[in-house]
């Protein structure tokens, strides 16, 4: 082996535990949450720090491999969409800490469970684990066949996410003494629903660097290109 394909081995290992640490932190997330587990709330908060230092070590070794390196072609792909990879599975983990936090400070006390379920919350959740898992299976077999329906489940938690205002805008109008709770539960709704953009960006670099495809500003097209290829 190549010292260069060594060090390209590395980053891709390096990237490949980042995003099963992340994909961990989603899944304790969304169990926290459905469970008011507090001391999982907590765990999750704490292994935020794992996610940070991976972060800062992939952006350097990536910076390093460039500078010393210079790579070119599917090298360069790999490079460039793995600092963009190390940069939006931060902000996942972000979010998964954010609803920990949610949580950890809940004072609402499981209020409207009737609600939760008719938000789908859990569906939300479900559906970003799924994204996240498929577009890790996607990378680490360097397939991107599953890339346009990993996509259209992002349209899922959108049209979730756009059916949640009237659905809430209705309970908190018969409950009014509810509406801090039912502000707190539209904010980690926004948080599912930019989890999935993010694992749609993820995606969408996965086949940037294996088919040297743009997929950016034009996703609906591309989503029904993909779909027909495959």
């Amino acid at each position: 082996m190549k010292y260069t394909e060594h060090e390209i081995q590395s980053l891709k290992e390096e990237i490949s535990q980042m995003w099963k640490l992340v994909l961990s932190q989603l899944e304790k997330a969304k169990q926290s949450y459905l469970n008011g587990d507090v001391e999982l709330a907590r765990e999750i908060a704490v292994r935020e720090k794992r996610v940070d230092a991976l972060e800062l070590k992939i952006d350097s070794d990536c910076e390093n491999f460039i500078a010393l390196y210079s790579p070119v072609a599917v090298d360069l792909r790999l490079t460039l969409s793995i600092i963009k990879f190390c940069t939006t599975l931060e902000r996942i983990a972000d979010f998964a800490k954010g609803i920990a936090r949610h949580v950890i400070d809940d004072d609402c006390d499981n209020l409207f469970p009737q609600l939760i379920e008719d938000l789908q919350i859990e569906k939300m959740f479900d559906t970003t684990i799924s994204m996240l898992s498929d577009g890790f299976v996607a990378l680490e077999s360097e397939n991107t066949k599953l890339a346009g329906k990993i996509l259209a489940k992002d349209e899922e938690i959108d049209q979730i996410y756009r059916k949640s205002f009237a659905i809430l805008t209705a309970y908190l109008q018969d409950n009014a003494a509810h509406i801090h709770c039912g502000l707190k539960t539209l904010l980690l709704i926004r948080k599912l629903e930019r989890i999935g953009d993010h694992c749609s960006n993820l995606v969408e670099e996965i086949v940037f660097y294996v088919d040297a495809k743009v997929l950016k500003h034009c996703k609906k097209k591309k989503i029904e290109k993909l779909n027909d290829e495959n």
